[in-house]
């Protein structure tokens, strides 16, 4: 079986001391391509030498964290701009981009421009985003939705929310990222994966954060994808297979990692 994380901070300092370990051990259990969101240009060169030293594994993106979003948003930015017009050809996706207001809304309405720049950037160079959303969903979807363009595509990523804004998202197009929350017993997810179509999942572990059971209190790290992928299959009561099968060819497509990809659309 393969695998894809689409989500690992896999450059990030929880990873000096081992991070070659830590591909080889992901390799092991099948996990082949991991997928670099950024966070803003100040972790830039970290991410790209993560990337560079580990091509056929590592695939960076480019963006900037809702998080990160400060007074001084516009040069962040600048920078992407500058980044991807000299040199779009080496990402493979817009993120981590979004809204957050659950630790501050101070920069509320700098992080909405931001998204919004981020999306038009996303649609110039015909990248998928990776949609960071906490305590921020129907902002977030608005925004998305005042775009009103076919060419937008993507993923909610580290997926948390309800049925209704899982069908919300997949309605525009959209696919969900699955990360450890589902293994942990109170998180709500298991009904949004009873309920939605493989094609319109991907695995991610968000390493080094919320690291499936039996992990928890632990790093993330890659190699908890078959876990995750193991509890989406006893959700939906599916050979494991299947499912690495499915949300593998969901990521290939979406962020390019096969040439000529496009997105499937049955509803299996």
């Amino acid at each position: 079986m393969n695998f894809i994380d689409t989500h690992t901070h896999l450059y990030s300092e929880e990873f000096d001391d081992d991070r070659d370990k830590s591909i080889q051990n992901a390799v092991g259990k099948g996990v082949t391509k991991l997928l670099l969101p950024a966070i803003d240009k100040s972790y830039y060169e970290r991410m790209m030498s993560c990337a560079g030293n580990n091509n056929h594994t590592c695939f960076p993106m480019i963006g900037l964290h809702p998080t990160s979003v400060k007074a001084n948003y516009r040069e962040e930015l600048d920078f992407i701009n500058e980044t991807l017009k000299h040199n779009s050809t080496r990402f493979h996706g817009i993120g981590e981009i979004g809204i957050d207001l659950y630790w501050d809304k101070t920069f509320i309405n700098e992080q909405a421009a931001a998204f919004s720049h981020q999306l038009d950037l996303a649609i110039q160079y015909q990248l998928p985003v990776a949609i960071h959303t906490r305590n921020s969903f129907e902002i977030t979807i608005e925004l998305i939705r005042q775009k009103n363009n076919p060419k937008l595509k993507g993923v909610f990523h580290c997926f948390s929310g309800s049925v209704e804004q899982a069908q919300q998202s997949i309605g525009l197009g959209f696919l969900l990222g699955i990360g450890g929350i589902i293994t942990y017993k109170n998180s709500g997810l298991q009904k949004v994966v009873e309920t939605t179509p493989l094609h319109y999942l991907l695995l991610e572990t968000d390493a080094p954060y919320l690291p499936p059971v039996p992990y928890r209190g632990h790093r993330n790290e890659s190699s908890y994808i078959p876990i995750i992928a193991g509890k989406i299959a006893e959700i939906k009561n599916v050979p494991v297979d299947d499912v690495a099968d499915i949300t593998t060819q969901n990521a290939l497509s979406l962020f390019t990692l096969i040439p000529n990809a496009q997105h499937p659309i049955t509803n299996t």
